[in-house]
This record gives structure tokens, C-alpha cells and sequence, in this order.
């Protein structure tokens, strides 16, 4: 992929400096849609969390093709027993990173023009989380594709989440060009986006 003169990353200002200059260190959960073990948006992810780690973050990575998560069952049962689902499914478990982390980093494929099933199943299940509310103040996603401009959709939905729910958006980081297997290693992603985490 060539350099374009126009860098893959959209960062909205955030309210506070890096830690490593003295700002906040951000408790960051980054859950990863595709279900291709290896891939190049686990690639992407833990390239992010490796940085943001060594800024002097904590960092969770949750990598949903090793995980079980089923879709939402619109039971509302979450609404009456304190945020807990009725499913019996690993996303109870990372219900508990999500309710202390301070930003969320959705990790995902474009798949038909927008995100994985398996990214968008988590995002549903976080409906769990609405009656008692979040801990998470801002939110970023980390999106490949084979084909570029792709993005639109999968943007938008971002943008509506943080304005929902007033979280700050800190942009979404797009590699297009994803066409194989370990295409990631041959472009400059890696290299921006370990930038991006650097610079939250």
C-alpha cells in the first residue's frame, strides 16, 4: 500500500495529554471482530495495544474469533437484573472489562461495506451495559479493508454511538489494500497506527 498524502487516521482532539508527558493513563479495552485467527485486524490490534501499553496505558485485548458471542436476544432481561445477560456466553466475561475501561477500540474487517457480524453481535450486547451505564468516555475504531473507500458505514456508526452516548470520538484508523493473509506487513498501517496509540 503507498503512502497517501492524506494519513489513514482521523484523531479528534483529545482532553487530555499522553501519559508519558505527565497527562492520563487510560484503562483502553480493544475487542477484535474478525474471525480470522492471525489476521490482519488482529495484526492491526495488537500493534495498537502494544504501543498504547508501552505510553503507559493498561490495555485489554478481546479477540472474538477465540471467543463465544452470541447475538442479542432483545430480552430486555439485562434491564431488569442489574446489567447482568441471560446468555451464558463469554461476553459476560468481557462485560467486566467493558464496565472499567476508560476508551473502547473496536478492531474490525469491512465485510459488504461495513463491519464483521461478530464486532457488531458485542456492540448489541453491550445494550446490557444502558441501564447502568458506562465508564468508557471515548472510543476509536481500527478497520481494514481490500478495497478502499469502504468505510462510510462502519464511520458513521462510530460518530452515532459517541454522539449517543457522549463519548469522545477519537477517529477511525482505516488500512486499505488488506488483500491477503499478512498483507499488514507489507504497508505502512502498522506503523500509523502505532502512532495513533502513541498520541492518544
Amino acid at each position: 500500500m503507498k503512502n497517501s498524502p492524506n494519513p489513514p487516521i482521523l484523531i479528534i482532539e483529545a482532553s487530555w495529554q499522553v501519559s508519558g508527558e505527565g497527562g492520563f493513563n487510560m484503562n483502553i479495552l480493544v475487542v477484535t471482530g474478525s474471525p480470522r485467527k492471525g489476521g490482519n485486524t488482529e495484526i492491526l490490534a495488537d500493534a495498537f495495544a502494544q504501543a498504547a501499553k508501552e505510553s503507559g496505558h493498561e490495555v485489554t485485548v478481546r479477540k472474538l474469533s477465540r471467543l463465544k458471542v452470541g447475538p442479542c436476544l432483545a430480552c430486555e432481561y439485562c434491564f431488569t437484573h442489574g446489567g447482568v445477560c441471560v446468555q451464558n456466553d463469554d461476553m459476560n466475561e468481557i462485560l467486566l472489562d467493558v464496565h472499567k475501561a476508560d476508551m473502547l477500540v473496536l478492531a474490525s474487517p469491512i465485510y459488504w461495506f461495513d463491519i464483521s457480524a461478530q464486532i457488531k453481535c458485542f456492540i448489541d450486547r453491550m445494550y446490557a451495559c444502558a441501564k447502568t451505564g458506562f465508564h468508557i468516555t471515548s472510543a476509536a475504531m481500527l478497520l481494514d479493508s481490500g478495497s478502499p473507500g469502504v468505510y462510510n458505514a462502519a464511520q458513521a456508526q462510530l460518530k452515532d454511538i459517541c454522539d449517543y452516548l457522549k463519548w469522545e470520538n477519537k477517529g477511525a484508523f482505516t488500512a486499505p489494500g488488506m488483500v491477503e493473509k499478512g498483507s499488514i506487513y507489507q504497508s505502512a498501517a502498522l506503523a500509523q497506527v502505532r502512532t495513533f496509540a502513541e498520541n492518544l
